[in-house]
């Protein structure tokens, strides 16, 4: 069940023309990862709606803000060597963080995402690098369940922006059907 332009602007309003270029890999990302079927497509779509802005930001923008300044040196991201909290913000629809993220989606991608991290701003790889994290974390099994507010964790690490995420996931729902 290809998603259309129109359900994805229906969806994600002000993804605007935007909708158009990211339909096509959207549809090639999902498609490869299984994200297939109402609940799991609905979910990715309102996750990735909420994580990018409704597809306007493929790249975290970079205060630092508080927040930001603290993935510098955070282990638990791979972020090692000085600068990598910045080289490494959120990328791709998802918002992929941190060295070790990049390493291990690269990998997965066949990209060189450690010395390239800008690839995951092309609409190709911003949809694959969502696609594969979804798969990669087990996020396909709790669509299925309806566990919405676990899989907010899982890409999130808590619950930041839940009321934006379940209002697109009922609209996607909703769209859908």
């Amino acid at each position: 069940m290809p998603i259309t332009k129109q359900q994805l602007l229906q969806i994600l309003p002000n993804a605007g023309q935007s909708a158009g270029v990211f339909v096509p890999v959207l549809n090639t990302a999902m498609n490869r990862y299984q994200i297939v079927g109402l609940k799991r497509v609905a979910a990715f779509i309102a996750q990735i709606g909420h994580e990018s802005g409704q597809l306007k930001y493929v790249k975290e923008i970079w205060g630092p803000t508080k927040a930001q300044a603290k993935y510098e040196g955070r282990a638990d991201l791979g972020n090692t060597v000085a600068g990598d909290g910045s080289k490494f913000r959120g990328r791709g629809l998802i918002q992929i963080t941190g060295r070790a993220n990049y390493a291990e989606c690269g990998e997965a991608l066949g990209l060189d995402l450690v010395n390239h991290p800008e690839l995951l701003e092309k609409p190709q790889h911003a949809c694959m690098s969502a696609a594969w994290f979804w798969s990669s974390r087990g996020l396909n099994t709790l669509a299925d369940a309806g566990k919405f507010d676990t899989i907010t964790r899982r890409i999130n690490g808590g619950q930041n922006g839940a009321a934006d995420r379940r209002a697109l996931y009922a609209r996607a729902l909703e769209v859908l059907a």
